[in-house]
């Protein structure tokens, strides 16, 4: 181990052509780090993660062992929101499920109070269900698939850190 990643500061074996940690290439690399050219803008879309948003400070990134480890506990998360919080909580990508997750529940308990409203509420709650379905398959396929997408409209909003 003596070749150092010029993107996130891994040791890595002098064969290594990628770090195996954020997947920064060295084919073309000088031996100064300083001269190496500057990551992808995005390198950590291999890996399903939403790009660096600059209003919310750092992007969360996951490792990939992370995600391969705990990819099936983020799909379950959907069914229970609170069993990756069980499981594996050290894991912050089955983190990141249970609170979209946890965002997809709500949408269902909104649309059951909302259904209260007399024939108002009814129209509401139909659209509120089709939405909470579209969350609810989306986030399925992204939990067991490994990828970290943020969900429509709600996506963004972080309960469970």
């Amino acid at each position: 181990m003596s070749k150092v990643c010029h993107s996130c500061g891994k040791e890595l074996a002098d064969s290594a052509q990628f770090c195996d940690n954020c997947g920064a290439s060295f084919i073309n690399q000088q031996a100064d780090p300083q001269s190496a050219p500057p990551p992808p803008p995005n390198q950590n879309a291999a890996y399903g993660q939403p790009p660096p948003n600059p209003g919310q400070g750092a992007a969360e990134v996951f490792s990939p062992e992370d995600i391969e480890k705990n990819k099936t506990m983020a799909g379950l998360a959907y069914f229970i929101f609170f069993l990756p919080l069980l499981a594996c909580p050290e894991s912050r990508f089955a983190r990141f499920h249970a609170n979209q997750a946890f965002l997809v529940f709500l949408v269902a308990v909104l649309s059951g109070v909302i259904n209260i409203i007399p024939i108002l509420g009814c129209v509401v709650s139909v659209v509120g269900y089709i939405f909470f379905m579209v969350l609810f398959i989306m986030g399925l396929i992204n939990g067991f698939s490994g990828k970290a997408k943020e969900l429509p409209l709600i996506g963004k909003i972080r309960i469970i850190k």
